[in-house]
């Protein structure tokens, strides 16, 4: 049986229909992420599947007994908790036995209770130990590390974290209780590069069922094997990951032309026949077949193409109204032609990036560049001589905090350099894209904005102009101030568009977007013909755009240069440990452990680090265990049967810690 299904599912709010017709069904170990454009009620139908909202119409059926972890997008938690404490209360389950264990101990030192503790003891400490009940404290500090929170804020109270930590450190709790579905909306959203990328290694052993929505192209190629694409009509169902899904739809949307296209040439072949006998001698067969031909044409305009070559046509044929009359032949003709064929997209961007003057061959070059602010003692990060050319795209990345934004501020003469020099090219014309989209007034309306970027335009022609970012009627009159984050952007960047600048420095353009809007603006700036300098967490932007990497590291104060796509960056990166890794394994035995600092990334280091401190908490406690089953050897009970158990355990565990110890060694080598 699923874990989930839902038949039928339709949501309103009044009078706006949000969706109709979901039906779908989540098999355990299911990875599906569900895609669409904003407002199609993604959000709004997981809240339907997990209980949390009622559906319009239809039914959704849970399957009894299993444990499901939900992550909305801006998650609250409350209290004055630390983050240390919230992750304790996901194993609670784990500490009751801890606690129970402890207390068989204390019993097992009593000789009227030994016997009866010391078997319900084996029983209980062989679940404790399967469910990872001495590892559970380094498996908090794993997924807190792995999240972006450093050891600092393990003891920080809840009150005192932010929004976006706040949501990690709800999404780490998730994790830690490993339920037997995961439910998650935009788990990427505040985590950096480094954090999504522990997240999707940690997915990939996740043994659970996972169904998420999320904007992160990258993320689902790594993370999913199905995607729901969701619209205002239902769920389209695609196998394989993000990658194959667009190959998918591809082929799907090229089908679907060449059906219209065939039925659009057999409408007109009848229509050519009645147009022949509508007055001749076979006018009742005519005017059948017109009868006919007029429901076919209202049910394509209705329905699309697709519904009058269904199985099901005689009944959706009987639901289209024509009056009991046809419609007349000249009328029929003019439908037919006024046929459209199937959209590729639902409504999506008009955007068009435009250099109107040629740079010149060099646009960016820093000499000794050191970043950061004067009153804070000492720079952000250093950065190697910076050459970058027209018609170049460079991907600024890194952590949060690491100073990207500031790198931009700094090229855009807001912030003077620390040390070193900044040289801009001829004849640039910069614009730039600020994340929080600070350029954006409050208080001004939508039409106002474009006005102020634009005033040759008329009235008529800014309208003209908001429709194609999607803001239609009287959302023109909106102000910023009201508008969502996804909007925002939107309009950010249509302002960006009207600029014709030939250096772009953009900073997370892809914040807030859905997938058809980031695919718009990919494939905008794929065929912009001026520089792009880009700062952002979306690889799948980036690795399909960017021909330089530079990358901040915040633990070196440096800048680090990579010629290249973000896939070629990420396959040096893994050749450079390898090899690092054979370097230390060729040193002498007392030099490995400098040398390893030295060389190992940060990562690689930090989850050698990890597992050594799983191991070692595994042994503790194998041990602990084995020191309890040696003390009733030496003093066994009289049942031959619990001395054979007893014996059996000893040798079970002293196998366990023989294997751990090799383990350890080889860590610590």
């Amino acid at each position: 049986m699923a874990l989930l299904s839902a038949s039928n599912l339709s949501k309103s709010f009044g009078p706006v229909d949000i969706f109709q017709g979901i039906t779908l069904s989540v098999p355990h170990g299911a990875r599906i992420a569900i895609v669409g454009p904003n407002g199609v009620g993604k959000s709004t139908l997981l809240r339907i599947l997990l209980g949390i909202e009622e559906a319009s119409s239809g039914t959704v059926q849970r399957a009894r007994n299993f444990k499901t972890g939900y992550l909305p997008q801006e998650a609250s938690l409350t209290g004055k908790a630390t983050l240390w404490e919230i992750c304790l209360e996901a194993l609670e389950d784990l500490r009751i036995k801890e606690s129970e264990l402890a207390d068989l101990e204390a019993a097992m030192a009593n000789p009227d209770q030994a016997n009866e503790a010391l078997e319900r003891y084996g029983k209980l400490q062989r679940e404790f130990e399967i469910q990872g009940g001495y590892t559970y404290e380094t498996r908090i500090r794993m997924v807190l590390s792995g999240l972006g929170f450093d050891a600092s804020y393990f003891t920080r109270p809840i009150p005192q974290l932010s929004g976006g930590q706040r949501t990690r450190a709800y999404l780490a709790k998730l994790l830690l209780s490993a339920p037997d579905l995961l439910i998650l909306d935009e788990p990427t959203n505040h985590l950096d590069i480094a954090a999504v990328e522990w997240l999707e290694g940690y997915m990939s052993q996740w043994e659970g069922a996972t169904l998420l929505v999320s904007h992160d192209r990258y993320f689902l190629d790594k993370v999913v094997d199905h995607i729901w694409e969701m619209s205002q009509n239902g769920i389209e169902v695609y196998r394989g990951t993000y990658t194959a899904y667009v190959q998918q739809r591809q082929e799907r949307w090229d089908l679907r032309q060449q059906i219209f296209e065939t039925e659009v040439s057999r409408l007109e072949k009848e229509l050519d026949y009645i147009k022949r006998n509508i007055s001749g001698q076979n006018v009742s067969q005519a005017k059948g077949k017109l009868k006919r031909l007029s429901r076919e044409v209202l049910a394509i305009e209705k329905l699309g193409t697709e519904a009058v070559r269904t199985q099901q046509w005689l009944e959706i044929s009987s639901q289209i109204e024509t009056s009991n009359h046809p419609l007349g032949v000249a009328e029929v003709e003019r439908r037919i032609r006024s046929l459209h064929g199937p959209s590729n997209r639902t409504p999506h961007l008009g955007l068009n990036l435009k250099a109107s003057q040629r740079s010149g061959d060099l646009v960016l070059r820093t000499r000794n560049l050191a970043v950061g602010y004067a009153d804070e003692g000492k720079p952000l990060f250093n950065a190697p001589d910076l050459l970058l050319k027209r018609g170049e795209c460079a991907a600024v990345i890194g952590p949060n905090g690491a100073g990207k934004t500031t790198f931009l501020k700094t090229l855009l003469d807001q912030l003077p350099p620390l040390e070193g020099e900044l040289i801009l090219g001829a004849s640039l014309n910069i614009a730039y894209f600020a994340q929080a989209h600070e350029g954006l007034i409050p208080e001004l309306t939508l039409m106002d904005e474009i006005q102020q970027a634009a005033p040759q335009l008329l009235p008529a022609e800014i309208r003209n102009y908001l429709a194609r970012y999607m803001f239609t009627g009287e959302e023109v009159y909106k102000k910023v101030e009201v508008l969502s984050g996804g909007e925002r952007g939107r309009l950010a960047l249509a302002k960006l568009s009207l600029t014709n600048a030939n250096l772009l420095l953009l900073d997370e353009p892809t914040n807030h977007l859905d997938i058809p809007s980031q695919e718009i603006l990919q494939e905008s700036m794929a065929h912009y013909q001026g520089t792009i300098l880009l700062v952002s967490h979306d690889r799948y932007l980036i690795d399909a755009l960017a021909t330089q990497i530079w990358e901040i590291l915040p633990d070196q104060a440096y800048l680090q240069i990579f010629d290249g796509t973000y896939t070629q960056y990420r396959e040096y990166l893994e050749a450079k440990d390898a090899t690092q890794a054979a370097k230390i394994a060729l040193l002498p035995k007392n030099s490995r452990n400098r040398w390893r600092e030295r060389l190992l990334s940060g990562k690689e280091e930090r989850q050698r680090q990890q597992r050594l401190s799983e191991v070692e908490a595994l042994i503790a406690g194998l041990e602990e265990h084995l020191a309890l089953v040696t003390n009733r050897l030496e003093k066994p009970p009289t049942d031959p049967i619990k001395v054979q158990r007893l014996g059996q355990d000893y040798l079970r565990l002293q196998n366990q810690i023989d294997e751990l110890m090799q383990e350890w060694e080889l860590l610590n080598e």
